[in-house]
């Protein structure tokens, strides 16, 4: 019997080619990383690779598969984050946790017709309605890739906070925030954001969405019911202010940001913008509109700043944050919403200290503060450097996701206009074709599987029809056959392709009108 041992190769052809029968043919050009930690998340959620298992070798693996051990590093590393594997030196990479399986739909719950969901004058319950339909691919804008989730980082994080939680902490604390986080929220924005500010003024709030419910409470006491919004403009953003009675007249965006101008001759007394990445053009507001902008401020109008996407980007340096530079004029909202997830529900306010006391008392009749435990938690990662570690982990894949996104369109769409590229977690397209309803175009690519939202919800005033795109969630291939599924929908002129239906109902029409 020879005792000679396998060399390297042999090893390698052995674990790699039975592991999962892993093929590197199947992964698209460029999401190879991306390919591997789905196929991977997926056994391990199915059972195949189970709790307590060892996965194989990293340079093992991509020896079989003929790819650089990065590749798989990199695959390894998002399931680490994630919680599903760890690292024990000499003992391997480990499954420690499988990924929950997706919860059923209420049987009560049917998922609306997509020319039903889509239609051009959206209800106050849209977003739920869009984020209960079923899609195979969902390119919606807003969400970040929840399974980049820094699991252990945060399960580290909660472990440190409650070995050294006092039984106080968990009474009934400040309906601005734990003062630890407040601090941390402080040092932040500091750091990142170019604002200098006192913990005691940092108002620990559920989201942006109550930041701006909160500041429609503080302002329509004082004669500010009319908010001016950007035009095109975040939807969701007009619901929240008209849900307490406050108009928003419209106010144009162009490639240089808000125009001001015209800001200035409405009269209104307060603006509500995105300046470091509109929503959703992407556009930056430049050098002069920002002078402009803080000029009218200065003359007695209220800025109210949503930094949207501020900490995501890529191809552009940092934009400081008009709140840094007039404090006194400028509400300053954000949250790790887009850079954790969105069902943490924490976010921060910063006021003028005319506005302070009557915003903390609707915090305060709101929901007498943010639960407690997230937030200490959340301030852990941040003082420990995790959640910067995090953001540039979330830099790189998302732009990898942008890149994909980009070769996709110009392949598959190559006539669309693609905007706001530089930064953000997506994509606006608008269509050459003005014929081209987007709301049909959203329904059609819904019925294909692909989940998109039409501009035009975004828009008070006739606009060049498109599609608001996010990548951040989806792999490069989901991403590619998602931008595929909207080009089979558009004609070679752009517009929405007909139904079979249509086709027989013009054939038909024609044969009657044919002479005999």
């Amino acid at each position: 019997m020879s005792r000679a041992k396998p060399n390297d190769s042999e090893r390698s052809i052995t674990a790699g080619s039975d592991f999962l029968h892993l093929t590197v043919a199947d992964a698209p050009p460029g999401g190879r990383a991306d390919w591997l930690a789905g196929r991977l998340r997926q056994a391990i959620a199915d059972g195949r690779v189970p709790i307590g298992a060892r996965l194989p070798a990293t340079r093992v693996l991509a020896a079989d598969l003929g790819v650089s051990r990065g590749v798989v590093t990199e695959a390894y590393q998002r399931l680490t984050e994630e919680g599903h594997l760890t690292g024990r030196g000499r003992a391997g990479t480990v499954v420690v946790g499988a990924p929950a399986p997706p919860a059923p739909a209420p049987a009560s719950a049917a998922p609306a017709e997509p020319a039903a969901l889509f239609s051009p004058a959206p209800g106050s319950d849209i977003f739920d309605a869009v984020r209960a339909a079923r899609a195979t691919i969902d390119l919606t804008p807003g969400v970040p890739d929840l399974t980049a989730f820094p699991r252990a980082d945060w399960l580290r994080s909660e472990r440190t906070v409650l070995r050294r939680l006092a039984a106080a902490d968990l009474g009934y604390g400040d309906p601005c925030g734990a003062p630890v986080l407040r601090g941390a929220v402080a040092a932040w924005l500091a750091r990142n954001r170019g604002i200098t500010v006192d913990p005691v003024d940092v108002i620990i709030v559920a989201g942006v969405s109550q930041a701006v419910g909160l500041l429609a409470q503080a302002l329509r006491p004082v004669g500010i019911d009319r908010i001016a919004v950007e035009e095109p403009g975040s939807l969701g953003v007009r619901q929240h202010l008209n849900n307490w009675q406050v108009v928003t007249p419209p106010v144009s965006v162009d490639d240089a940001g808000l125009r001001v101008g015209e800001l200035v001759a409405s009269g209104l007394p307060a603006v509500l913008l995105t300046p470091a990445h509109q929503f959703p053009t992407g556009v930056v507001l430049d050098g002069d509109r920002r002078r402009q902008l803080l000029d009218w401020a200065r003359a007695g109008g209220l800025i109210i700043e949503d930094d949207y996407d501020a900490e995501h980007r890529y191809d552009r340096p940092p934009v400081p944050a008009l709140r840094g530079l007039l404090p006194e004029h400028v509400c300053y909202a954000g949250s790790v919403s887009k850079l954790l997830a969105p069902a943490l529900r924490v976010g921060w306010l910063l006021v003028p200290s005319r506005l302070r006391a009557a915003v903390v008392a609707a915090k305060r009749n709101a929901d007498l503060g943010n639960a407690v435990l997230p937030q200490l938690v959340l301030a852990e990662l941040m003082t420990s450097g995790a959640l910067e570690r995090h953001l540039r982990l979330l830099r790189r894949r998302h732009t990898r996701r942008r890149d994909a996104m980009v070769a996709a369109l110009a392949r598959h769409l190559p006539s669309a206009t693609v905007h706001g590229a530089a930064a953000g977690l997506h994509l606006t397209i608008t269509l050459d074709d003005a014929a081209v309803t987007d709301t049909e175009v959203a329904a059609a690519t819904l019925a294909r599987g692909v989940k998109v939202q039409p501009l035009s919800w975004h828009c008070q005033r006739p606009h060049r029809p498109g599609l608001v795109l996010g990548y951040a969630a989806r792999t490069a291939t989901e991403i590619d056959e998602g931008v595929a599924a909207i080009a089979a929908v558009l004609r070679p002129t752009g517009r929405p392709a007909r139904s079979a239906q249509e086709e027989l109902d013009e054939h038909q029409h024609g044969q009657q009108r044919r002479p005999a």
